[in-house]
């Protein structure tokens, strides 16, 4: 497919030549999922358009991808708005807000008459990619009618600056150029354009640029997050779906426009390649359809021919990115029939170029490939030999990538069409014929049926279709209360259903026969129901059961039931119940936990129960509210019951937030705010300088030992945010827990707290080859005390995700050493049981490293404690089984007595 556009120096050129020469937006709720908005409008004359569309260089004063120079969100919006008045061929549209609060706009660009029936191509597009009930015949018509329905965006790492820069200058160019190979692709290609993905970010980091360029720190890192709460983890967020930004983009894809194409623009490439590819390495998920597989090697070829054409040295695929994890901006498409396109531009820093000798380049790529970066190969036929590299150079091969797409979609449009229909009608098919059928959420038997509800929620997001049972029925040999979530199979996106729902069993690859494994791109096992807690049941043969579609789920009817003279008991199960907590104590109420467990209303209640004292009708008001907001049931106490209760105080609760932009304390901070605990955060100096009395509790989120010690070194950033902790600071910590405090620390900041406090305690896996123990991210069994206050409502049996994670040995005396802590006996919360571990994922060596092993302890120290937790229990907004683990850690830091029951049994014995 030879290329009809001009050549990459032809086409900067004529930009400049050009230059030289001479949208109202349609706001949406995030809740319900709304049918989407026609988007039309009367077309303008043809005549008017050149003259009337501005060059980007005209808005921002220099051309994107000039050195030393970045527009930020508001110059982009600027431009694509004034680019939407003055073209007959683009149509901007608001689908959403920022976490901050700034737009995230859509442009539209087609031809003029494609503009103008935006809504019925996209009827087209819905009823092919939805393929229910569309004969073959209406397929095919439609398919001819229709018009491939391409998504390329900018992407979403703020500091992988390029993406976002090109955007304008790409959108100009579809909308202007008229070339033949343009106009055809303005003919059969909707073009659904997002410019910035993460706006909040992309000003975040062209501040930090702009206030430093010229000084010696103009290329270093940002000493914080480029997303509000998530930082690099808001390409980890596209099945659970928190924030608002990725919400915005699925409505779009899964609900509205279901493109044929997904092209997310990333950066960086494997060095000293200057841009990777499509196809991408091993291993692929059985659940992706071979036809979007074929899809994806195809647009990957096309890339690499026009970069071979433009004499544009440096594409490389099949290094390091896999086929496997779902999750991500081009990977959940994959399971929704799309074919999802990731490209890895290379960059130096910011805008700021640079010079790389030959002799300065590897002889082969990382990443754990073998494939030579300096000879030719099948997969990396046409080296890069150094030279200068400038942000305008990654523009240029972004846009070379993203038009070989654009010519690709064009010239196959009807094939794009009718495939993404056939994909969906086969998966409706093989779901009729059952193995699965259907997956069932039973109502009424779940640990916490509002996760249940949550589950089905974040399923509804990702474009599947549920039903609620109006009556109890039979499935499988089981009986079904009338409530029950019924997800049958037989629909499009039945390969997304399969593999969130359940378990997987990633393959064992290894860098060569008897090495280490190879590590995966990302995570290797994210079954939803496992990290939820969620009880979902598998139904192989067909059956039906009357009932309604959802389009939100309801929150269980909570109630409140029974004599009040005393109070109210309410189940530490339900993870709204520490939203419950923190606002009855923020209002004034007394809440206590339950010691043991109790029988009070002809009922058992675990030990933690939550129990709130009866104060007057105000109590009484404020329980009914929350149980109808949160779906809570409480139950009236007439009498005190026979229970030793442990009075709370609403926690006074610190995060520290190291200099070192750390995504854990994004997501540690998200969680805490989304359930209203009083959180403030601490830097390095304000935890140095020791003033923490007033704080109940500390969380050090997920954070190397020597990242939490040293931070940056001196001399890489401004002074102000170089240094960690240091000695003073870890001296102030220990301090602050032996004068009473709580320190919790997560994942590997337990390994800081162990070293710098002389704890008793030992990494179990620290040191470990990975030839004999590797788990990069997979969900294992985990034994739990749930009459441990911090094991609270937590059932006897959970899962971990475990990401490269810790796990503890309990040291003699004799095996401690110097570490002679002034401590009482250490408790063991949760462990790793003996024998089978894993349950989603992949696992090496997990049995002998880690059966046996302590996940969760709490250990004293002077007159307070620690609390460490192996593993990250909040990791990425994602294992919500798990979130009470922390929840607990901190409302318990406000109890005189924080010590589990047989803590000096279980001190003595270490297990």
């Amino acid at each position: 497919m030879s290329s009809a556009f001009p050549n990459s120096v032809a086409r900067r050129g004529w930009l400049l030549a050009l230059l030289l020469a001479g949208g109202a937006s349609v706001a949406h709720p995030q809740r319900p999922l709304p049918a989407a908005p026609a988007a039309s409008r009367e077309a303008r004359p043809a005549s008017a358009l050149q003259a009337a569309a501005p060059h980007p260089a005209e808005v921002f004063g220099f051309e994107p991808g000039a050195d030393y120079k970045l527009a930020d969100h508001s110059q982009i919006v600027d431009y694509f708005r004034r680019l939407d008045r003055a073209s007959d061929r683009v149509l901007v549209r608001e689908i959403g807000r920022s976490v901050l609060g700034r737009p995230l706009i859509l442009a539209f660009i087609s031809s003029a008459e494609n503009i103008s029936r935006l809504e019925q191509l996209r009827a087209i597009s819905t009823r092919l990619a939805r393929a229910a009930d569309v004969p073959e015949e209406e397929a095919r018509r439609l398919a001819a009618e229709g018009k491939a329905v391409v998504w390329i965006d900018g992407g979403l790492h703020a500091t992988e600056v390029a993406g976002a820069q090109q955007m304008p200058l790409l959108a100009y160019l579809v909308a202007t150029e008229e070339s033949e190979a343009m106009r055809r692709i303005r003919q059969e290609v909707v073009l659904l354009l997002m410019p910035v993905m993460n706006p909040d970010g992309l000003d975040i980091t062209a501040g930090w640029y702009r206030r430093h360029l010229g000084t010696p720190f103009e290329t270093s890192d940002l000493p914080w997050l480029y997303h509000h709460y998530v930082g690099h983890d808001n390409n980890r967020d596209f099945y659970m779906l928190t924030q608002p930004e990725s919400r915005a983009v699925a409505r779009l894809l899964y609900h509205e426009w279901y493109p044929q194409i997904v092209y997310n623009h990333h950066q960086t490439a494997p060095f000293p390649a200057r841009i990777f590819v499509p196809p991408f390495a091993d291993p692929v998920n059985p659940n992706i359809p071979p036809l979007v597989t074929r899809g994806v090697n195809l647009l990957g070829s096309a890339m690499t021919r026009r970069f071979a054409e433009e004499r544009k040295p440096g594409p490389v695929s099949r290094v390091g990115f896999d086929m496997w994890w779902n999750g991500g901006m081009r990977t959940a498409p994959y399971f929704h029939n799309m074919v999802g396109i990731l490209t890895e531009t290379a960059l130096y820093r910011y805008a700021t170029p640079k010079e790389y000798s030959a002799d300065s380049l590897p002889r082969s790529f990382g990443r754990g490939s073998s494939m030579s970066a300096a000879e030719p190969s099948v997969f990396y036929p046409d080296p890069w030999r150094g030279g200068w590299w400038r942000l305008g150079d990654a523009v240029d091969y972004m846009i070379t990538a993203s038009l070989a797409v654009l010519e690709t979609a064009a010239a196959l449009r009807e094939e794009w069409l009718y495939n993404i229909y056939r994909m969906g009608r086969w998966a409706i098919e093989a779901g009729q014929r059952g193995s699965p059928f259907a997956f069932v959420i039973p109502s009424g038997e779940q640990w916490d049926a509002g996760e249940a509800a949550e589950l089905v929620r974040v399923l509804r997001w990702g474009g599947i279709d549920v039903t609620r049972a109006a009556e109890a029925f039979e499935a499988g040999g089981k009986r079904f209360a009338a409530g029950s979530y019924v997800i049958y199979t037989a629909q499009a996106f039945r390969a997304y259903i399969l593999d969130l729902l359940e378990k997987q069993v990633y393959p064992d690859m290894r860098l060569y026969a008897g090495g280490p494994p190879a590590p995966p791109y990302d995570m290797t096992g994210w079954t939803l129901p496992i990290q939820m807690g969620v009880r979902v049941e598998r139904v192989e043969a067909p059956f039906r059961v009357a009932g309604e579609p959802v389009a939100e789920p309801a929150l269980p009817a909570g109630r409140v039931t029974g004599e009040a003279a005393f109070g109210y008991v309410l189940s530490h199960r339900p993870n709204a119940s520490a939203l419950a907590i923190n606002r009855l104590l923020r209002a004034g109420e007394r809440v206590a936990w339950a010691r043991e467990p109790f029988q009070a209303g002809g009922a058992t209640h675990d030990a933690g129960a939550i129990v709130v004292r009866a104060r007057g009708d105000r109590t009484r008001a404020r329980v009914e509210a929350l149980s109808r907001e949160l779906g809570l049931d409480l139950m009236g106490l007439a009498a005190r019951p026979a229970v030793a209760l442990r009075e709370l105080r609403l926690p006074r609760v610190a995060l520290y937030k190291s200099w070192v932009a750390n995504m854990d304390e994004g997501w540690t901070r998200w969680l805490l705010e989304r359930y209203e605990f009083a959180l403030d955060t601490l830097h390095d100096g304000d935890i140095r300088r020791g003033q923490l009395s007033k704080y109940d509790a500390i969380v050090l989120p997920d954070q190397s030992a020597e990242r939490i010690l040293n931070g940056h070194r001196a001399g890489s950033m401004p002074a102000e945010y170089v240094g960690g902790l240091g000695v003073e600071g870890a001296a102030a910590l220990k301090r602050y827990v032996a004068q009473g405090g709580r320190v919790v620390a997560l994942d590997g900041a337990a390994n800081f707290v162990i070293e710098q406090f002389g704890l008793p305690l030992r990494d179990a896996v620290d040191g470990v080859p990975t030839e004999q123990f590797f788990v990069p991210g997979s969900l294992l069994r985990l034994a739990v005390d749930p009459s441990h206050p911090v094991g609270y409502g937590m059932p006897a049996e959970a899962a971990a995700f475990f990401v490269r994670s810790r796990a503890f040995d309990i040291l003699e005396p004799a095996e401690a050493g110097g570490r002679r802590a002034d401590r009482a006996p250490l408790e063991v919360v949760a462990h790793y049981p003996p024998g089978e571990l894993l349950l989603s994922g992949w696992a090496l060596g997990e049995k002998k490293h880690l059966g046996g092993k302590a996940a969760v302890v709490r250990a004293q120290l002077g007159s307070g404690d620690v609390v460490l937790i192996g593993f990250r229990s909040q990791f990425r907004g994602q294992p919500r089984a798990t979130f009470k683990l922390l929840f607990n850690a901190l409302h318990g830091a406000t109890l005189p007595d924080r010590s589990g029951p047989g803590a000096a049994a279980a001190g003595a014995t270490g297990e």
